[in-house]
This record gives structure tokens, sequence and C-alpha cells, in this order.
């Protein structure tokens, strides 16, 4: 049997451009006559119900149509997914201002700590301090006691007892040497009976004692 390309087309529900593209490859017999292409077909029904099964096949195989109903179930789905993780994210954050706050009153707990046991140290230094100037008041005390009655014990009017600054302006010495003598004698009166001192002058006993240790230059 023949067929135009119309025919053909219609009964094996193929366009005509793919009809086309079949006889340029020579995959159809066909014939032209007067200007009219025709294609060999050697048995319909067998041709018709093998094309008809495949095309039944793909109908079956269609996807169903997506509803409206279908999309809003989607969203509500996804919706209730980002519903949980933003949950999820508010507890860990909640944990983590809880843990950072934690942190906060511990490091406050090891500060408070630390300037306590400041203080103490502080307080045992100021004890100390003001200790040892209890200490060194009643030793300059003492020491004045004990300069009141030396002083008292010189005799004013004894021979042979001279006042230091006088005696030095006896002496042939340059000023700066009988600043040097002086200090001399002032760093050593406290422990040296030989130097006596009242009103805040400096006296030597020459009959008792000798002092050219102390005068050498």
């Amino acid at each position: 049997m023949q067929l135009t390309i119309d025919e053909y087309s219609k009964q094996f529900k193929m366009s005509k451009e793919m009809i086309n593209s079949k006889l340029r490859a020579k995959k159809l017999n066909y014939i032209i006559d007067d200007s009219v292409t025709y294609i060999q077909v050697d048995d319909i029904p067998v041709q018709k119900e093998e094309k008809s099964e495949p095309v039944q096949e793909k109908r079956a195989l269609t996807k169903p149509k997506t509803t409206v109903a279908t999309v809003i179930a989607l969203y509500q789905r996804e919706n209730t997914q980002l519903k949980e993780k933003i949950m999820q994210l508010e507890n860990k954050i909640d944990k983590l201002i809880d843990d950072k706050e934690q942190m906060l009153r511990d490091e406050r707990d090891k500060i408070e700590q630390l300037y306590s046991k400041k203080d103490e140290q502080l307080k045992n230094i100021l004890e100390l301090v003001n200790t040892k100037m209890m200490l060194e008041h009643q030793d300059q005390t003492i020491h004045e006691v004990e300069t009141l009655e030396k002083e008292e014990e010189i005799p004013e009017t004894e021979p042979g007892i001279v006042e230091l600054k006088e005696y030095l302006k006896t002496l042939n010495l340059r000023s700066y040497q009988r600043k040097v003598i002086k200090r001399r004698f002032l760093s050593v009166y406290d422990n040296d009976i030989r130097v006596v001192q009242k009103d805040g002058k400096l006296y030597l006993d020459f009959s008792k004692y000798d002092y050219s240790d102390l005068l050498s230059y």
C-alpha cells in the first residue's frame, strides 16, 4: 500500500518533519509520482498495533499534574522543617549565652579572690610598716633620753673640755677639711664615749681621751 506524507503522519502519529528526515535518510521506501511522494507500507494493521502500544505506554507513564493543594502541602512541610531548624539554632544560642555567662561569673570570682588575697597581703605589709615605725620611734625616744642624760653629765667648767667647732678653728685646716672631721665625729658620737653632745654641739675632753684618730687628716 502507498500512503502520502499526510496520510502516513495521521496513520502512525508521526510529525511531517520526522517523516521527511526518515525519507532523506532512506529509512522509508517511497516513490514520487507527479511530484507527490508516496511511502510504501507493507502491513498497516500490524504496524498500527505496534505503533499504538508505545503511545499508550507513554500516556500511562505521563506524570500527574501538580495541583495547588500539592504545592501548599509541600510549602507547609518545608515551613515545618525550617521552624524545627530555627528552634534548634535558638536552643544552641541560649546554651552558648549560658556558657558565656557562667565563664564570666567564674572569672569574676577568680578576680575577687585575687583582690581579697592582695588586700590581705597589703594589710600585713601595713601592719609591718606601722610596727617598724613604732619601734623606730621608741628607739629615737630612747636615744633622745640617753642624749639628754649624757649632756647633763658634761661639766661645763671642767678644764680640758672644749667644743669641737671652736677647737677646729684653732687648727691650721681648710674649710672642707674641718667639715670632713666634723662629719666624722657626728657619725660616731652615738657609739663613742669620747664624744659628748649638748645643745646640738659636740664636746671633746682632752684631759681623759685621745682624739688623734678622729682629728687626723
